[in-house]
């Protein structure tokens, strides 16, 4: 797993994609009467572009999960888990936070003209750290103190920053920020399998796109489990697929499976499968799974030991926990209590 995990690859090989094409269309037959879509999957970019500037933007050679300018210095770099990116990169978390700086005297001369993101699954960030590094098919970016592109704040889930606390990337202590709603399942427009519930997931024939490892997959066999029984749990395990180059990006690679034939349903976060369905309403809908919400998580911030730009660092957290608690429900995520927002996660 983390092998696969270690670099990303870039653009699928001719034979792979023929092989790709072969088992799509070998899927397809089998189901038939099912409308596979089979067009990729085109993302919405997330960033203003300078005027002028050439944007390459298509299938092959998209990078999705690096927001920012490379190259110039960072105003404030923040690494973290990508199934909340939808929040945090919009209009009222990374696009509100310059204004917002701008109005308290104490922050008012900070440059925050470029707020790098990095968005990649947890287990990869990690690896970056252990490393230094990362490749994006040929472009390998450095990650180091020396390069800039090092994080100020990290996000994400406790057993992620622990780790990152025992490599003495960053502090003790994180406050948690946000809770998901569960689990949820993504088909596709107009349900051609009919799938109302969990129990028509686990029927036969039904080919499942399942996240590939983490919280998330744990979630979704526990509450499988749980509401149907064990050997329900087991056939949805039998009935998983996958496709040839999957990345192990589960916030991409679980709807492009579902949109391109390789999977019938995916079931994941509550949030994301929401978030597909808004943003590519001519490719999917969504599925409640009720009984689902105790199967949540949730998701801390951390600060970085030392940071590069401790100015930015400390005013993003400042602007984050002001206004969080009510922007996330607006996703679909959960509105979280007294108790629960910015509580103290323990790291030691």
């Amino acid at each position: 797993m983390m092998k696969r995990r270690a670099f990303l690859g870039g653009t699928m090989g001719a034979a792979t994609l023929v092989t790709c094409k072969a088992q799509s269309a070998t899927a397809i037959a089998q189901h038939a009467g099912v409308q596979a879509l089979p067009e990729p999957l085109i993302w919405p970019i997330l960033t203003k572009l300078q005027r002028g500037v050439r944007s390459i933007v298509g299938h092959a050679d998209t990078v999705l999960d690096v927001i920012g300018r490379i190259g110039a210095p960072p105003s404030l770099v923040i690494f973290t888990e990508g199934n909340h990116l939808m929040v945090l990169s919009g209009d009222d978390i990374v696009g509100a936070f310059p204004a917002w700086a701008k109005s308290q005297p104490q922050y008012a001369d900070l440059d925050l003209t470029n707020i790098i993101l990095v968005t990649l699954p947890q287990p990869i960030l990690v690896q970056m750290m252990r490393t230094g590094g990362v490749a994006l098919g040929n472009l390998v970016l450095d990650v180091s103190r020396t390069s800039g592109l090092y994080p100020d704040i990290f996000m994400g889930y406790p057993e992620p920053l622990r780790q990152l606390h025992q490599l003495g990337v960053i502090e003790s202590r994180a406050r948690f920020f946000c809770k998901n709603r569960g689990v949820a399942l993504l088909v596709r427009k107009g349900n051609p399998l009919g799938i109302h519930s969990l129990a028509d997931v686990v029927r036969t024939g039904t080919r499942i796109a399942l996240p590939d490892a983490g919280d998330v997959r744990a979630k979704c066999l526990a509450a499988t489990e749980e509401l149907l029984g064990k050997p329900e749990a087991d056939a949805l395990m039998a009935a998983e697929t996958s496709f040839p180059g999957r990345l192990g990006i589960m916030h991409r690679d679980l709807p492009e499976m579902v949109a391109r034939g390789y999977a019938d349903i995916a079931f994941t976060w509550y949030h994301l499968v929401s978030y597909w369905a808004r943003i590519f309403p001519n490719q999917f809908e969504f599925v409640a799974v009720p009984g689902a919400e105790p199967f949540f998580t949730q998701i801390a911030l951390a600060r970085v030991n030392d940071p590069l730009r401790s100015g930015a660092m400390k005013a993003f957290d400042e602007f984050f926990f002001s206004r969080a608690r009510e922007v996330y429900p607006h996703y679909d995520f959960a509105r979280m209590n007294d108790n629960e927002f910015g509580a103290t996660l323990a790291l030691s």
